[in-house]
């Protein structure tokens, strides 16, 4: 069962941020539960060497998306073979003024203005401490967190 068109029904109901927002906090609250069973994807393993770096598949989150590193687990769970969380800071700051994300309907394209909005580097180091990827579905660059983390 696809819920995709109903939940894009709702979420283009609500402003851009909004939408953004409750979509992260649900993600957030729903990885590594059985609920995350209603987006979790089949793992294609497809390593691809890239600057030193092995990354398991292709496919990948850039940066801005989870500026606080809140649903590492949740975007693994879908299926990216990397997620690239951040713009972190080294303390919190809001961002520019709102509003300051834009739909284009007829370019299905959306417009991010929302600058280094972000919790804080402790709050980030908080978040990645949580992380229980599963090693059937690793993320590139994890291990290097775990190497500043506990180093040899």
């Amino acid at each position: 069962m696809n819920l995709y068109p109903l939940a894009r029904t709702f979420l283009f109901n609500l402003d851009p941020e909004t939408a953004h927002d409750l979509t992260l906090n649900q993600l957030a609250q729903t990885q590594n539960t059985f609920l995350d069973r209603a987006y979790r994807q089949p793992w294609i393993a497809d390593p691809v060497q890239l600057a030193g770096l092995t990354f398991p598949n292709r496919v990948g989150m850039a940066a801005g998306l989870d500026k606080n590193a809140r649903c590492i687990d949740g975007l693994g769970a879908m299926g990216f073979g990397f997620v690239e969380v951040g713009t972190v800071t080294p303390l919190p700051q809001p961002g520019n003024d709102k509003p300051r994300m834009f739909r284009l309907a007829g370019a299905k394209a959306l417009i991010n203005r929302l600058g280094f909005n972000n919790q804080g580097l402790d709050a980030f180091c908080g978040q990645c401490e949580k992380i229980k990827v599963q090693k059937s579905r690793p993320i590139a660059g994890l291990e290097h967190w775990q190497e500043r983390k506990h180093p040899h």
